[in-house]
């Protein structure tokens, strides 16, 4: 014999699960959906022609030459897919300790610029603007000569970086450095510059997580790198912190605004999206994707699901748009 639940002022006048009961009614309910155009598709620039090199750390993500980067492009916007952020390989002989690189209006992140928009120009490209994919040490910035990442000069550079990128046809520039007074130097280096419709998504809360390790590898610097990043990354231990950063960057003219890595920092993304009334975005890092790719290796769980569950948590916590590498992957799964 079965044991009803106890009664209640509610109960059963209020069964919660009737709307669980069949498929359609889950449907009609759920308080949140995805599509492709909720993802951005961070994507891996290399030198060369027809090159496709296997990133181990990142299982089933590549390196593309900037030929087979155009072809992912149409790709992605065969399947709805808005944006693509681009990370460029730099060879190791283009490196030196003041990223130089950065400023060469034909380096591999402006190759590709020009080469997507000319073949696929309704798409979106959001380039990232830093230094570590050009300096010899790693960091994201210039040092002094104790290895301090020093924060006015690096912003000097971050200007000329962004100009070059808006100048190839970055629709938007991403500043992931988290240098100090950066949002606003670029904002109005672009409005004088012509480039007024060049929108900038803040890396506004960028943690020195132990999150990012496959994506080091994957754009040259991990090997490089020395010491850490937490003298301008920020502390996991922080949330109230993160609502200060971009405070800031939405004052100096910020469009939008990042909070990275994803899951581990919902959190913060939820508290983003209640302070502030702005598009919030969240890069679901390389270690993340890493995780639930091991997972799905072993068995763990199904590995469709664990994609489009911890999707959904993103969009739930007030995602506008998501970072992700199983981006393409995800949209064939909303096309069928």
């Amino acid at each position: 014999m079965s044991q009803r639940p106890a009664p209640s002022a509610a109960y059963p006048a209020l069964r919660l699960r009737r709307i669980r009961a069949s498929a359609w009614s889950r449907a009609m309910h759920a308080e949140h959906r995805l599509s492709p155009a909720d993802f951005i598709w961070p994507l891996f620039v290399t030198e060369g022609k027809g090159v496709e090199t296997p990133i181990a750390s990142l299982p089933g993500v590549s390196r593309w030459s900037v030929d087979l980067a155009v072809a992912r492009a149409k790709e992605a916007a065969t399947e709805g897919i808005p944006c693509l952020a681009l990370f460029p390989n730099t060879q190791v002989d283009r490196r030196n300790d003041d990223g130089s690189e950065a400023l060469n209006p034909d380096n591999l992140m402006c190759q590709a610029i020009r080469a997507i928009k000319d073949a696929v120009p309704e798409i979106g490209l959001l380039t990232d603007v830093a230094l570590d994919p050009y300096t010899a040490h790693g960091q994201d910035g210039l040092i002094d000569e104790a290895g301090y990442v020093v924060n006015d000069a690096t912003v000097d550079m971050l200007i000329g970086q962004s100009l070059n990128q808006a100048a190839a046809g970055a629709d938007i520039i991403a500043p992931s450095d988290m240098m100090d007074g950066r949002v606003g130097a670029i904002r109005q280096a672009l409005e004088e510059e012509g480039h007024a419709n060049v929108q900038i998504m803040a890396y506004a809360a960028k943690y020195a997580s132990a999150f990012y390790g496959p994506f080091r590898d994957a754009v040259g610097s991990g090997g490089l790198l020395k010491g850490d990043k937490k003298s301008y990354q920020m502390d996991p231990a922080n949330g109230a912190e993160a609502l200060r950063e971009v405070a800031l960057d939405i004052a100096e003219g910020a469009d939008s605004v990042m909070v990275k890595p994803g899951l581990p920092y919902l959190d913060v993304v939820a508290r983003v999206k209640d302070a502030f009334a702005v598009p919030v975005f969240a890069y679901q890092v390389s270690g993340e994707y890493a995780m639930i790719e091991a997972a799905a290796a072993v068995g763990a769980g199904d590995r469709d699901a664990l994609v489009m569950e911890t999707l959904m948590a993103f969009k739930r916590a007030g995602c506008t748009g998501v970072l992700t590498y199983h981006a393409l992957h995800a949209a064939r799964l909303l096309n069928g």
